[in-house]
């Protein structure tokens, strides 16, 4: 077994509140969820800032290719939105024997 986690550091648009910010990163996590529905996916950082937001996807497969190939596929997903700027993306995978 092999859980892949993904980290994105994302840059917002034209976003002036943290009101603003929930309307952003909402919608982009629920589009991740439709289109990967076995993937967890969560804000998990830079909650009180309005302009920068951090995104966690977790992955479990039978093999760490697979792995590969979701958070990849996600981070393209993400990457494609015209809103957001996609600072850095950092892949890791742990298998069972960590």
């Amino acid at each position: 077994m092999f859980v892949g986690a993904l980290t994105l550091d994302l840059l917002l648009g034209d976003v002036h509140s943290l009101k603003e910010k929930r309307g952003v990163v909402r919608p982009v996590i629920a589009e991740v969820h439709k289109r990967f529905p076995a993937v967890a996916v969560a804000e998990t950082g830079h909650l009180d800032l309005h302009r920068r937001a951090e995104i966690g996807i977790a992955v479990v497969s039978a093999t760490a290719g697979n792995c590969r190939a979701v958070m990849e596929q996600c981070e393209r997903l993400v990457a494609g939105r015209p809103e957001i700027d996609l600072l850095s993306a950092r892949q890791r995978i742990y298998d069972d024997e960590e």
